[in-house]
């Protein structure tokens, strides 16, 4: 059967159609998830939840199927930088942001667009003046009784969480079944998951799951494998961006990189195969790792348009990142290449408007994801190459074969079916059969 190409390059793509509008609403499996990430601080300077409803149909016409909203609970004031992850109240809503029924109405839209809603929770520590702070035993002390922040990390503002104390866990999990069970959320993603002990993540994961009637997307932020031992259906590709940072700025006469400094010995497309195979080593089947270019945490220091050198470079990050193994993530201001930093830590206004031309490449390439469960669940065929990650993701009746120049130069090199491959600087191609 012959090969059919179905996308080229950015500059191809308006001839695609748009993503159809979901008919039903149900939580998708893992290894379906394409996933939106929401931060409230780039919708408006307030009443957050109300201008994240404006936006919902654009959200969803990229092809999503996840709406991740970052932390939406009261932040406190005690040594406070204003971080979102400093909770005050775990069953309170930031009135910056809205009322917990403006939330409720933007769950419930979302549902009636067929996408599912995770909240963003933060189970490691909490702020100064959580009225938790009370119960003294919750927290980690120090040797003279002091309760303390996260050692190691910083964070000065938010005090550790002693997960020791049953008592402590069993509040916790109490609040995370009010949002489920009181505003209908479909699942969380969970903050720092590698600090907090794999004993109670099982027996919280455990309590959400026997929740009658309501199946829940559990996503750690962390690597560690037990995740998936205790309930967790995906965690995080750490290791993946980081070898696609160093792919990408590893060549090229603009990036700046000593090409002499051992860490950028022999990085080439070949690593990323290499390394993907390595994080999906003893995942179970259908569970996955969530691969993205950009998130909250990244784009504090850059615009994915300035760490892969463009739009084109980050599209074909992207590329890179979401058709080898599934698990897609799009960060709020991602679609319309906004250039700057995003501090999440206060307001910063998104012009949704000003890149028609770059979010319709994101639904064109989500809708090729949609399309094609090969790209989410099919076996991963490999070619290894210095200049080009190429692979074909295969299952029952699909085939997909993509390639993805990570040079800002032009490669030709040899197509596994047959011929020769030219492509342009950080030109992909995505061909079916």
């Amino acid at each position: 059967m012959k090969w059919s190409i179905l996308v080229a390059t950015l500059a191809l793509m308006c001839s695609c159609g748009s993503h159809t509008t979901k008919a039903t609403y149900q939580v998708p499996d893992p290894q379906d998830v394409a996933m939106y990430q929401v931060n409230p601080r780039v919708f408006a300077a307030e009443k957050s939840f109300l201008a994240v409803a404006e936006q919902l149909d654009s959200i969803q016409n990229l092809g999503v199927n996840v709406v991740w909203f970052m932390p939406i609970y009261e932040i406190g004031q005690k040594n406070s930088v204003n971080s979102p992850y400093c909770i005050k109240d775990y069953k309170g809503v930031n009135p910056e942001f809205g009322t917990i029924d403006d939330f409720k109405y933007v769950v419930a839209e979302c549902h009636k667009r067929g996408m599912s809603v995770i909240l963003d929770w933060v189970a490691n520590h909490t702020s100064w003046d959580n009225e938790w702070i009370e119960h003294k035993d919750w927290y980690t002390q120090d040797e003279e009784g002091n309760i303390i922040s996260p050692e190691g990390t910083g964070w000065l503002d938010v005090a550790d969480l002693n997960f020791d104390n049953p008592e402590m866990c069993q509040a916790m999990i109490d609040a995370m079944k009010f949002w489920v069970l009181e505003v209908g959320i479909d699942g969380f993603r969970c903050d720092a998951a590698d600090f907090v002990p794999f004993e109670f993540w099982k027996q919280c994961v455990d309590a959400l799951r026997a929740i009658p009637d309501h199946k829940l997307l559990m996503l750690a932020e962390g690597a560690r494998k037990d995740h998936f031992e205790a309930g967790f259906e995906m965690n995080y590709a750490w290791h993946y961006l980081a070898t696609l940072r160093r792919v990408f700025k590893n060549f090229g006469p603009s990036t700046g990189v000593d090409m002499s400094d051992p860490r950028y010995a022999n990085v080439n497309a070949a690593s990323l195969i290499q390394v993907d195979e390595n994080e999906y080593d003893g995942v179970p089947e259908g569970c996955v790792k969530l691969r993205f270019i950009t998130n909250h945490d990244e784009a504090v220091n850059n615009s994915p348009v300035v760490d892969f050198h463009g739009e084109q470079g980050s599209l074909a990050a992207f590329v890179a990142a979401t058709f080898i193994r599934g698990g897609a993530l799009v960060y709020g201001s991602q679609e319309v290449g906004y250039p700057g930093k995003i501090n999440f830590f206060h307001y910063v206004p998104v012009d949704w408007t000003s890149n028609d031309v770059l979010r319709e490449e994101y639904k064109r390439l989500l809708s090729i994801y949609n399309s094609h469960p090969a790209i989410r669940r099919g076996e991963v065929v490999a070619y290894p190459d210095e200049d080009v990650l190429m692979f074909d993701r295969k299952t029952e009746g699909d085939e997909v074969f993509v390639a993805v120049n990570v040079r800002d130069e032009q490669v030709t090199v040899e197509h596994p079916h047959g011929g020769e491959l030219t492509l342009d600087p950080y030109e992909y191609i995505i061909e079916t059969k």
